[in-house]
């Protein structure tokens, strides 16, 4: 059962099944789900033409730590594991495309706000992992729920409109894996299991073919090795927790993103320019009674109203640091502020 994830991409092995109905999942979201601020905007005010091509000039230094590849007018950029897709058109042209591949490959969706730009699917299982033996191929036909994996997994997609008119796609996965509670064996809980790149960039493919690259040029860029990325490590400065990173806003901003999405937060709303995410967080050990897994997709709410904090990615040059802010904007050195930078600092490393 335990297949890994690079066997199962390295064998195009992918078939998942939304998992409408199961055994509850115990999750710990630092986040609730809640309705959000349109964000589907350029971030930055316009631009000319001229001024964009001066600042791609300008990073051109950079290059070597954040390679790209283009085919047609979709490229993949890379900056340590993490890898997103450039598309030269409209978002308002890529959402319905963007939609109707996750609904293909068999999900349903949970977040679908084109206003936002965000996407995100319900847990599925990857039915390619369970064992294809003389048992499982005949009374699978009959009784396929009885056969599991023990794992699930759901993706957030989000589109970004950068200066130069063209989309940003990011995609993230989330993970968990039911684990026995006693030496017994005889009840089991889930919890999260880490996130893996190797889904990410798969999807990633995946979504370049339907947006009209070739199989065989999309297997091509993917299969370029990760680069390293800066350092990340978390500090205080008076007294106050923070993340450093040895890299300048714009590839800041973007990991930071990066991690709010995988590590499950919901940003209820985002400002690129002041270099704000706007979160709502729900402390552990808060809630009265912890709801179910799916009736948390399905809106159920903790018993404690979340709190509202504010993560500011602040940068000098190459150098950048990470922090939280309380409602009011003051700086923010509480156990959950450090709990929240402690997520995403391991996400980040």
């Amino acid at each position: 059962m335990a297949l890994s994830a690079c066997s199962v991409l390295e064998n195009d092995k992918i078939d998942y099944k939304s998992a409408t109905q199961g055994a509850t999942l115990e999750v710990p979201p630092d986040l609730t789900q809640l309705s959000r601020e349109n964000r589907y905007a350029v971030p930055g005010s316009a631009v000319s033409a001229a001024a964009y091509q001066a600042g791609q000039n300008t990073k051109s230094s950079t290059t070597s730590s954040a390679a790209a590849t283009k085919i047609g007018d979709v490229r993949i950029e890379r900056n340590g594991a993490q890898r997103w897709l450039v598309i030269d058109r409209p978002a308002d042209q890529l959402w319905d495309p963007v939609r109707e591949y996750w609904l293909e490959n068999g999900f349903n969706l949970v977040v679908d706000q084109a206003d936002l730009g965000i996407l995100e699917t319900d847990w599925a299982e990857n039915r390619a992992k369970l064992p294809q033996d003389v048992i499982r191929a005949t009374l699978g036909k009959v009784f396929d729920s009885l056969y599991s994996t023990g794992e699930r997994d759901k993706f957030r997609t989000r589109l970004e409109r950068n200066a130069a008119g063209g989309t940003e796609i990011y995609v993230t996965h989330r993970g968990m894996v039911e684990v026995y509670t006693s030496t017994s064996k005889d009840s089991t809980v889930w919890q999260p299991r880490a996130a893996d790149p190797e889904l990410e960039t798969e999807f990633l493919r995946r979504l370049m073919v339907k947006l009209g690259v070739p199989q065989e040029q999309s297997q091509a860029v993917v299969a370029a090795p990760a680069l390293k990325a800066a350092s990340v490590r978390m500090t205080s400065v008076n007294n106050v927790p923070v993340v450093q990173m040895d890299e300048g806003f714009d590839r800041a901003w973007r990991r930071v993103g990066l991690a709010l999405d995988r590590t499950g937060f919901t940003v209820e709303d985002r400002n690129r320019n002041d270099g704000l995410y706007f979160v709502r967080y729900v402390a552990p050990g808060t809630d009265k009674k912890e709801p179910g897994f799916f009736s948390k997709l399905l809106g159920g709410s903790a018993a404690t109203p979340p709190l509202k904090y504010r993560v500011v990615v602040r940068s000098q040059g190459e150098a950048t640091t990470v922090s939280v802010l309380n409602e009011a904007g003051a700086p923010e050195s509480s156990a959950n502020a450090e709990r929240i930078l402690r997520v995403l600092a391991d996400d980040l490393k």
